[in-house]
């Protein structure tokens, strides 16, 4: 008699640690996800075997990239790649020696791949039916249509990217801004927070994010992402991480591309840690000095003084977002730290009233930039693009009016 599939799962998992296999199960998932996880179980298996999203492309750099992917079933995956149409390499994820597999979200990262230089990739996923110590059955292998990627170059002497803020679950609103670009090219879309209310379970990432991304750019063009505020609530809360490919894989990180070092901040709250609205199940303060800490070694290193310009972004801004508790924190830690190192721009949203903000010596000896908020009417988009000599700040109203620019010169 053939066993139901969770029932098979179950027995691996006990045979498994029953002989000391502890480490080779977790091995299976994907990184940060434990078992008995929702996102370790089918979704919608009576649809057959489907892509839940189509893949979306992150964490570039001159001689790699992240392509992710969901899938409903539990399955082993990879992407094929290559030069031209043909493809003609294979790449799957690794880890500890174990290829990632029996799981639906999919990270796999292309190595070795060449600065500025055009590939071509699919993704495959195979089926895995029967997961059982010495014996796995496959089902169906899936693939997708072949896309296009062009890596960054190792030197760029330009960059260029478009900036969303404060969506707030209006997925229509992803492509409609982002298709304000008019032609100009971008090398990447920065999502900076409260793309969402909150997080209520993995659909709404699809519907509300990922596929407004791929149907406009994010099969082609990298994104990059930071939560707001909002993204911290939920039940889902806690798992949104595993559908993104941040640099250095955390909440915060940095990265620089051309002649940008950007780091970018996760501001958290915007209420105090003891707020009865969150229960007792948030630690905010704390984890604002943890970044903190990391913002100075950052700023010490040697991307960070080497690049023409440096900006960061961040959804709650230093200043310009009244009093409240997140504002003031953000305010007490991150200031004094931005003045000393000389940052050139911030770039943040949280306040739906968008705004060009000059720096003001003796507070913010740099401009503050604020995206608009979700309603028709006060959505922005806002363009960055910079090369060795000069950044420049564009931000567009919802009817691509120019409603605030800026512009800094290199100090260099």
């Amino acid at each position: 008699m053939t066993q139901p599939k969770n029932q098979s799962r179950r027995h691996f998992l006990q045979s498994v640690a029953g002989a000391g296999g502890a480490t080779l199960a977790a091995g299976l998932l994907p990184f940060g996800v434990k078992a008995g996880s929702p996102l370790h179980e089918p979704a919608n298996p009576e649809a057959g075997h489907v892509f839940m999203s189509l893949p979306y492309l992150q964490n570039p750099a001159a001689n790699s990239m992240v392509v992710m992917w969901i899938t409903n079933l539990l399955c082993y995956s990879w992407v094929e790649f290559g030069e031209t149409a043909s493809l003609g390499s294979k790449a799957h994820s690794v880890t500890n020696g174990i290829v990632d597999a029996y799981n639906r979200i999919n990270r796999i990262k292309l190595n070795g791949l060449k600065p500025g230089t055009k590939y071509y990739y699919r993704i495959c996923s195979k089926e895995i039916t029967g997961f059982e110590p010495y014996k796995l059955t496959y089902g169906s292998t899936i693939q997708s249509e072949v896309y296009s990627f062009t890596t960054p170059l190792q030197s760029a002497s330009e960059v260029s990217c478009l900036i969303l803020n404060d969506i707030h679950d209006r997925p229509h609103s992803i492509p409609y801004l982002v298709n304000m670009h008019d032609n100009a090219p971008y090398d990447f879309v920065f999502f900076n927070g409260d793309i969402f209310d909150y997080q209520t379970n993995e659909q709404q990432i699809i519907d509300h994010m990922l596929q407004p991304c791929t149907s406009s750019f994010a099969t082609e063009k990298p994104f990059l992402y930071v939560r707001g505020n909002h993204e911290t609530r939920g039940r889902f809360r806690a798992d949104l991480q595993h559908y993104f490919a941040n640099p250095q894989g955390g909440q915060y990180y940095s990265f620089t591309w051309g002649p940008v070092h950007f780091t970018v901040l996760d501001t958290g709250e915007d209420k105090p840690d003891d707020a009865p609205v969150y229960a007792g199940i948030v630690d905010f303060d704390a984890y604002r000095m943890e970044q903190q800490r990391w913002l100075h070694e950052v700023m010490q290193s040697k991307a960070y003084k080497k690049a023409a310009f440096k900006v960061v972004f961040m959804h709650i801004p230093p200043f310009y977002s009244g009093d409240w508790h997140g504002t003031m924190h953000c305010r007490e830690l991150f200031n004094p730290v931005f003045n000393k190192y000389k940052v050139d721009m911030v770039i943040s949203g949280h306040t739906h009233r968008y705004g060009v903000h000059k720096p003001v010596k003796g507070e913010h000896n740099y401009p503050i930039i604020i995206g608009g908020g979700p309603k028709e009417g006060a959505r922005t988009l806002t363009r960055l693009k910079a090369n060795t000599k000069s950044l420049t700040i564009s931000m567009l109203d919802d009817n691509k009016k120019e409603v605030g620019r800026y512009e800094v010169g290199s100090r260099r």
